[in-house]
């Protein structure tokens, strides 16, 4: 018998596999590149679409997952529960804060990226045994010295991204073509429109305000869902609108009795002239009240 037929080679969709060898794979998903680029095209990606779609194509590719990295400013308002929802399905998520933040537009440029590529180098040098193939889930360019050293090192490589959003640099790493096609609904979910419900929001917000210390983000958040009759979801866009337009000041609030010592809220604008109108003589008590918390 020749060392051929011994080993039991097999040619499946493509690629040669030995006897009952399994190839390791390790995934590396730059989340915020993927969630924007489907959002800019209609689309909110979720964390069980995005695990869904993994699997498949680990298993399309008979992959074995032995790991999946995923980073993100989780700080962000489209991200919110995002980050429980990936631990618990075993995703070891970053942080990584930066510059996607309407709040704060200049703390640290590409974070993700450099946490992506310096943790990937990591693994790659201290447990190469580990994988035998690099997922890298993105469609930017500047991972594409990262992905020539991953392949220098006798792994292979392949990246999946959104189509239409892809840098053309990693076309030749790319076998996925519109990967997350079949997983999103093939009609676009019905456009929400935020500015309809400003004046509303502006109203329920300076309603809290009047009648709490402090509003916490999650609290505002779960009200104007409630009151408003929309989705989480949509509540996120209208309070993504409402920082962009300056209606809303996003800050950190010190507070003693949370374990770690501070929250994120929301305040109005006093000074912008649709909160004025809204608020009416309103205004000065809301006044007074950010005044309180300045000095708390």
């Amino acid at each position: 018998m020749s060392l051929l037929s011994f080993s039991c080679v097999l040619y499946s969709k493509g690629k040669w596999k030995w006897g009952d060898i399994v190839l390791k794979a390790i995934a590396f998903i730059d989340y915020e590149n993927i969630w924007t680029g489907l959002f800019e095209q209609g689309y909110e990606l979720t964390p069980e679409i995005l695990m869904e779609s993994i699997q498949l194509y680990a298993k399309q590719n008979d992959y074995v997952l032995s790991a999946i990295y995923l980073y993100a400013n989780f700080d962000r308002e489209e991200f919110w529960r995002a980050q429980t929802s990936f631990e618990k399905i075993h995703v070891y998520t970053r942080h990584v804060y930066g510059k996607n933040n309407f709040a704060s537009t200049g703390l640290r440029r590409n974070a993700a990226d450099v946490e992506l590529i310096l943790e990937a180098q990591e693994i790659l040098l201290t447990r190469t045994a580990t994988f035998d193939v690099f997922l890298l889930l993105t469609g930017d360019g500047d991972f594409l010295p990262l992905l020539r050293k991953v392949r220098a090192w006798g792994k292979d490589v392949k990246v999946i991204g959104v189509k239409g959003s892809m840098h053309h640099e990693l076309q030749a790493f790319s076998d996925s073509g519109d990967f997350f096609g079949e997983f999103l609904p093939q009609e676009r979910p019905q456009e929400y429109e935020p500015e309809k419900d400003l004046e509303q929001a502006i109203s329920i917000i300076a309603q809290l305000q009047l009648s709490m210390t402090y509003i916490a983000s999650t609290k505002a958040r779960l009200t104007l869902s409630d009151h408003l009759g929309v989705t989480i979801s949509q509540v996120k866009e209208l309070i993504r609108y409402a920082l962009r337009e300056g209606i809303l000041l996003e800050q950190e609030y010190a507070d003693s009795s949370l374990k770690i010592g501070k929250t994120k809220v929301y305040l109005l604008n006093l000074d912008h002239s649709m909160v004025q109108v809204v608020l009416g003589s309103a205004i000065e008590e809301i006044r007074k009240r950010y005044e309180k918390l300045r000095t708390h």
